[in-house]
């Protein structure tokens, strides 16, 4: 039986608890999750904490993800009084949309400001969001510089961190947080097979099986492009096994090497070259 997978270090307690602490500092949050996986990167605890204060929940990676589905997670949202867009971090384009939402949003808190004389005070936005979101690179986008770390490791960003745009925005960098126990087996294969879960704490075999799986059986045209057809009456782990040899991982002997197929299996996964996936239906989640 497939082991729990969970992920959750000291400092992101302590991140958890410096979003309570300092979201009174903030005029908006903007709250990332991957448009892959739009229900499993929202983190419970965040969204406890983050509770009334008006935030936009940022699709990112739009761009890898399903159109059709992400546009029904959106309307889910907004269907629940949320604002939310999709967005590619690296787009400035993508970006401004966000910005001119952002404006629209805290109107009511710059007029109120104006009437006092305090025209042209800045937007302050606390960023936040699980790992491997695309959190810093939203930042570097809004910045117009490098101005927080970027990976493609989860864990990179360890303490809050003022970084003003040039513009209307102030941002607080927040380090990603995941929760205690992440959900179903599901929810957290994804969550790893996307990169929200440190590859050290995870069997990255069975996270590449089990992803597989679930892509076998929601993109099935995707998978034999990418990896050859196979007979529907197959057993899953004899074509894990077959998808592996077609792409050339094998040992001495002819044997299959399974370590080296899964890393391969992930990174095609998230570099998008499987094809636009959305491992999450709004109507179920």
């Amino acid at each position: 039986m497939a082991q729990d997978i969970n992920w959750f270090p000291g400092h992101m307690r302590k991140a958890l608890n410096d979003t309570k602490d300092k979201l009174k500092l903030v005029d908006i949050v903007y709250e990332t999750c991957d448009a892959r996986i739009p229900s499993s990167s929202r983190n419970p605890e965040l969204d406890k904490i983050i509770g009334d204060k008006k935030r936009i929940v940022i699709l990112n990676k739009a761009d890898l993800a399903d159109p059709d589905k992400t546009s029904a997670w959106i309307s889910k949202l907004n269907s629940r009084g949320i604002s939310a867009i999709a967005l590619e971090a690296v787009d400035r384009k993508s970006v401004t949309k966000l910005t001119d939402l952002t404006m629209e949003l805290v109107s009511d808190i710059l007029d109120k400001a104006a009437s006092k004389g305090r025209t042209g005070r800045p937007v302050r936005v606390m960023v936040v969001g699980v790992p491997n979101t695309g959190k810093s690179t939203l930042i570097n986008t809004l910045a117009g510089k490098k101005a927080a770390v970027t990976g493609d490791k989860p864990g990179v960003t360890r303490q809050p961190k003022w970084i003003p745009t040039g513009g209307r925005l102030e941002l607080m960098d927040m380090p990603g947080v995941l929760w205690p126990k992440l959900g179903n087996r599901k929810s957290q294969v994804i969550l790893a097979a996307t990169g929200a879960v440190k590859a050290e704490v995870t069997d990255m075999i069975e996270v590449a099986y089990d992803a597989s799986n679930l892509l076998w059986e929601m993109y099935p045209s995707l998978m034999e492009e990418r990896y050859g057809s196979f007979d529907e009456s197959i057993d899953p782990y004899d074509r894990f096994q077959l998808m592996a040899k077609k792409k050339g991982c094998l040992m001495s002997g002819g044997r299959i090497d399974e370590d080296r197929f899964s890393r391969l299996f992930i990174d095609d996964l998230r570099s998008g070259r499987i094809g636009r996936i959305t491992f999450e239906e709004a109507g179920k989640n």
